[in-house]
């Protein structure tokens, strides 16, 4: 029961955060035109791949660091890795507003460099309230960070409606009205983790945080630029072969995928550092039992989910975007099948990372790139949305081959685990 409580915590937390950006995606499909859309969902699939990014440097060695070295210094730990973000972030805004720039002087459409540009000011108070979030969960309470969700959540939907209603709402405002949410929750959420984290030991230095989340995350890092591609390379091919308003369509079916895809978030989060224990005392056996278990449960999710979206699909695409996009409901079942095939990929990946071998995902992912470059590209180019879902499938399947092939072989290493003699063991 309380693994059910924590879990269903940990979904509430993340389905309130990508409920919000589903809402917002939403609501822009329906108030803005294909174009502005379009824009706002190229800018999106860049702020995807920061997303990533960050989450294997920052986020994930958090997560495994906080159980293993730093366990007995949380709050320490967690002070240096804020003065991490800030330095990520300077990199971060640099980077993107050079690009947004770039996109005004030397791009054949301004919707897309101010998208760019709101996502320069965006991102860094997105990705800090994703770490003062996470800051809960080094104590096993997701409930906190799922009250700094549900906060965030209303100042998104709010301001966004009070952005529209004035006429003001733009791919460059949607950004803005995310900053604010972030910035005013994640201060919220960092006042309530200041009251329940225990005195520091002392702060670790910033190079040695530093330094053990590159050496973790390096093999991470790569593993996640790889994986953005053969899931989010597509929209920006989609709008160089046809346009905005077709990446905007293409954003408009992924939205779909958007709730099941974070419910495994959630859920891989809240497991990570389980994996990471269960495979150092429980040795072989335990880490092979953990990863049927957790393929089960993300499979069967995404089965049940996809089962009452296909079954409504037709309405259901009509009453979310007011009629727009109809032509691209056709591709829901499509989509379905990636979605459960890459589920299967979570609990295999879950493991990996907990035994800290990011570089078999990134081997595992860079099967999946070659695939959606050497068939992703021209089968867009020829075929448009209905080659990119089909190249997702191929791409996300051979995923999925790789991943449990590396962890079978990493598994095989494992020790089993100590039995004490002396201990009687328990009938049954």
């Amino acid at each position: 029961m309380p693994w059910m409580t924590k879990g269903g915590l940990a979904i509430l937390d993340t389905a309130l955060i990508s409920g919000s950006n589903f809402l917002l995606g939403i609501l822009l499909a329906r108030w803005l035109a294909p174009e502005q859309y379009g824009g706002y969902a190229l800018a999106f699939s860049v702020y995807i791949l920061v997303a990533f990014l960050y989450q294997t440097l920052v986020l994930e060695p958090l997560s495994v660091f906080s159980g293993t070295v730093y366990r007995e210094n949380i709050r320490g730990y967690m002070s240096t890795t804020l003065w991490v973000h800030l330095v990520i972030s300077v990199a971060v805004f640099v980077v993107l507003g050079a690009a947004a720039g770039v996109a005004r002087v030397l791009g054949h459409s301004m919707v897309l460099a101010a998208a760019l540009a709101g996502l320069t000011v965006a991102l860094p108070f997105i990705l800090f309230n994703a770490l003062v979030r996470r800051g809960f969960y080094l104590k096993m309470s997701p409930g906190p960070a799922a009250f700094g969700a549900a906060f965030y959540c209303a100042l998104l939907t709010a301001g966004t409606v009070f952005v529209y209603r004035q006429g003001w709402l733009t791919a460059f405002t949607a950004f803005l009205v995310m900053a604010v949410g972030a910035l005013v929750s994640g201060l919220v959420i960092l006042y309530m983790l200041n009251l329940v984290l225990e005195p520091s030991g002392g702060h670790p230095g910033l190079r040695q945080v530093w330094k053990q989340h590159w050496v973790y995350g390096r093999w991470a890092l790569a593993a996640a630029a790889a994986g953005w591609v053969p899931n989010y390379v597509y929209i920006p091919l989609v709008g160089s072969f046809y346009g905005m308003a077709m990446a905007g369509e293409l954003r408009a079916v992924m939205n779909l995928a958007a709730p099941v895809l974070q419910t495994h978030a959630a859920l891989a989060t809240l497991f990570l550092p389980l994996a990471a224990r269960v495979q150092h005392t429980g040795g072989r056996p335990a880490a092979e039992a953990l990863t049927r278990r957790l393929t089960m449960l993300f499979v069967g999710g995404a089965v049940m989910y996809w089962a009452v979206i296909i079954a409504v699909r037709q309405p259901l695409f009509h009453f979310l975007y007011a009629g727009k996009y109809m032509e691209s409901a056709y591709l829901i079942p499509l989509f379905a099948l990636e979605t459960i095939v890459w589920s299967a990929s979570i609990g295999p990946a879950i493991l990996l990372r907990g035994m800290e071998a990011p570089r078999c995902l990134f081997v595992a992912n860079c099967y999946a790139s070659t695939v959606a470059v050497v068939i992703g590209i021209p089968a867009t180019r020829f075929f448009a949305l209905r080659g990119v879902v089909w190249s997702m499938i191929l791409a996300n399947a051979l995923y999925v081959i790789v991943a449990f092939i590396l962890l079978k072989r990493r598994v095989s290493t494992l020790k089993l685990p100590c039995v004490n003699l002396n201990e009687p063991v328990a009938a049954g």
